[in-house]
C-alpha cells in the first residue's frame, strides 16, 4: 500500500530526501512517513524425530508445504507471536525454544521484511508423531508430522523452508 496522505494530520504527502534517502513526508506538519518492514515468524517444530509442516491455505504458494508461521502483531513479541501462530494453524501449544535463523522474508515481492524462526517444543508432549488429533485451522488446511525420509521437498513453499529442513535433517543425523 502507498500512502498518499500524512497519518499526523491528513494532508497530501510529498517526496524528498529524508534521513539519507527519498521518503514520503509532510510539508504542512514535518511528518517523515517511514515504511516499517513486516515481521514474521515460523516455528520449526520437532518432537520425536518428526517435524511438523502445515499445507498452506493462503496466497502466496498457497497447497505448499511451510513451516507454521505468520505475522507478529504491533503490539506482540516475536516469541508471543510464534505462540499465537502456532495455537491459530495447528491447534497445538508451544513454547519458543532458542532462535534458529533470521532471514529475508520471501514470497511476496511487494512486502519487504524479516522472518524470525524460532526452535519450538510442545508443551503437551505425545507419544510418537501420531498426525491423529491434528486439526488444520486459520489458514492452513492441514497439520502432518513428517520423518526425515518423509519431508515432501519437491512440494515446499519456499526455499528458506528447505534450507530450515536440511539444516534439520543434518543436526538430526549428526
Amino acid at each position: 500500500m502507498i500512502e498518499r496522505y500524512c497519518v499526523c494530520c491528513g494532508a497530501p504527502l510529498a517526496e524528498g530526501v529524508r534521513f539519507g534517502r527519498l521518503r514520503k513526508y509532510c510539508r504542512f506538519c514535518g511528518h517523515t512517513h517511514f515504511r516499517e518492514p513486516k515481521v514474521a515468524v515460523a516455528a520449526l517444530l520437532n518432537h520425536r524425530d518428526c517435524v511438523l509442516l502445515v499445507r498452506r491455505a493462503a496466497e502466496p504458494r498457497s497447497g505448499y508445504w511451510a513451516l507454521p508461521a505468520g505475522y507478529m502483531d504491533g503490539d506482540e513479541l516475536p516469541e508471543g507471536a510464534l505462540v499465537r501462530e502456532v495455537l491459530e494453524e495447528t491447534g497445538l501449544a508451544v513454547r519458543p525454544a532458542g532462535l534458529h535463523a533470521v532471514v529475508p522474508l520471501a514470497g511476496w515481492a511487494e512486502r519487504r521484511g524479516i522472518l524470525v524462526v524460532y526452535k519450538a517444543e510442545l508443551l503437551d508432549p505425545v507419544p510418537g508423531c501420531s498426525n491423529d488429533g491434528l486439526i488444520a485451522q486459520d489458514d492452513v488446511s492441514e497439520v502432518r508430522w513428517f520423518t526425515a525420509a518423509d519431508i515432501p521437498w519437491s512440494d515446499l513453499a519456499f526455499d528458506t523452508t528447505a534450507q530450515f529442513l536440511r539444516d534439520w535433517v543434518s543436526l538430526a543425523q549428526g
